[in-house]
């Protein structure tokens, strides 16, 4: 599932606590940026199939880092609601682990690039936007940008996604007769978390909208 948590300080952080925070979204939009940009010149020049490949490994790891954000939610680092994080966090490791890890055959299909796209552009976005005003800085235009393409990216990634894991359920009967029941699994819980996760950025719309109209307001 597209990431939706933000990682804003909960309290006023401490210096090496806000520097760290600063160090870490800065660092991860690098990493994220390193996707995007592997994803679409392979895409490009060599087709989906080129994808993986050239950048499955550095994807799978930059992910499985990003689970860090779990540990920052629960002890309260960040003001990322716990169940939100987790769920958008533990998503996505199935998708790197489970299914595309041990059926990479899976990531040759268009899907695997379209969801690695949705995923890179969400994170550049994200981590770029909490890294900046961390720093005291949020520039209006990547504020709408970071409130207002979700309406796309999301469903193109959940949809990616789901395609993914429904693909893996065949092969994953030569593996283990219980791996497809629990893919199915995963595909039932999809339709509440993903519900979820979209209706909360919905709200947080809000809010920010609300928060930067009254600014203009103020400002005239």
């Amino acid at each position: 599932m597209a990431s939706s948590a933000p990682a804003a300080p909960k309290r006023q952080p401490s210096v090496l606590n806000k520097a760290y925070l600063i160090l870490y979204n800065f660092a991860s939009a690098v990493a994220w940026s390193v996707v995007l940009g592997r994803t679409v010149s392979l895409l490009s020049q060599s087709g989906p199939q080129a994808v993986y490949p050239g950048v499955g490994e550095w994807t799978k790891w930059t992910q499985t880092v990003a689970g860090i954000e779990i540990v920052h939610s629960l002890l309260g680092v960040v003001r990322a609601p716990l169940l939100t994080t987790l769920a958008q966090v533990a998503s996505r490791l199935l998708l790197v682990w489970p299914v595309v890890n041990v059926f990479p055959q899976l990531a040759s299909q268009p899907w695997y690039s379209s969801m690695l796209i949705a995923w890179s552009v969400t994170e550049v976005i994200r981590y770029s936007f909490f890294a900046l005003s961390i720093s005291g800085f949020q520039p209006r235009p990547l504020t709408w940008l970071r409130y207002t393409t979700f309406y796309i990216l999301y469903p193109i990634g959940i949809s990616s996604e789901c395609a993914l894991i429904w693909q893996a359920i065949k092969p994953a009967g030569d593996l283990d007769p219980l791996f497809p029941w629990a893919l199915y699994g995963v595909l039932a819980i999809y339709v509440p978390g993903s519900f979820m996760l979209f209706t909360h950025m919905m709200s947080q719309r809000r809010k920010i909208m609300r928060n930067l109209k009254a600014q203009s307001t103020k400002a005239q």
